[in-house]
């Protein structure tokens, strides 16, 4: 069976959340945020350890979780970094010895499901990087701001106007989702050459190496917790899989 290794991260500043929870502690039918991804994942027979991210500020909390919900599989909490890839590293730099695979996946969705998990280990089993995503539903422009002064007696303003550039072919779009898996070398090997990069996924860091990164498709119900407002989405989705 192989050897999977789930990091998870919790270690986002959560600015568009607005709370003084942060998200991966706000509740979803009483329950943290951050339960339901690590109840999914210690569940799954091919994910062996877990290793969660996390700052400061929460790391206690999360530890709270673990041992309130017997959560065995995670192994280690370790401490972010200011950038997402910055917290990856410093979970790369813990794993087993053992691992064969790296799962990452973030904290704030909450809804993955055990059938996508090993969907993308198979597929990255095959072909060493793996992603889950969805077609996009909505229609999306490339736009770019103009940026004038407009001065008058009081003061000087700077409007911003934004035009469009082109609209994109919707049929070859999708929305990026986590978990994604990648086989250890091949995440290791991106990490050291473009860890440095600013980016919003990792498998943007494997897709600069030349490597292909295959999609599996996956759920409109993986939603990611941004804003207050996205929990009554979750709470919705909760009661709809208990109907």
């Amino acid at each position: 069976m192989k050897h999977v290794s789930a990091i998870v991260l919790a270690a986002g500043k959560g600015l568009r959340f607005k709370s003084r929870t942060p998200k991966a502690l706000a509740k979803i039918n009483s329950k943290p945020v951050i339960f339901y991804a690590l109840h999914t994942l210690s569940r799954h027979p091919s994910v062996k350890d877990i290793i969660v991210v996390a700052n400061d500020r929460i790391a206690r909390k999360i530890t709270e979780v673990v041992r309130r919900f017997n959560i065995e599989k995670v192994r280690r909490i370790v401490r972010g970094g200011g950038r997402r890839q910055d917290s990856v590293s410093h979970a790369l730099c813990v794993l087993d010895n053992r691992t064969e695979w790296v799962l990452i996946h973030d904290a704030a969705r909450p809804f993955i499901e055990r059938a996508c998990v090993t969907a993308l280990i198979k597929q990255a089993a095959r072909t060493g990087a793996a992603i889950v995503g969805v077609p996009v539903k909505a229609t999306i422009k490339k736009v770019r701001s103009l940026n004038f002064e407009i001065r008058s007696k009081s003061k000087k303003q700077k409007p911003k106007t934004i035009v469009v550039e082109k609209t994109l072919d919707r049929s070859k779009l999708w929305e990026i989702q986590t978990p994604q898996v990648f086989k250890r070398n091949l995440i290791f090997k991106a990490y050291r050459k473009f860890g440095r990069l600013d980016v919003t996924d990792d498998a943007m860091l494997v897709e600069k190496l030349g490597v292909a990164v295959y999609v599996v498709p996956g759920s409109y119900r993986n939603i990611k917790i941004t804003t207050s407002e996205d929990l009554a989405i979750a709470e919705a989705i909760l009661k709809k899989q208990a109907a």
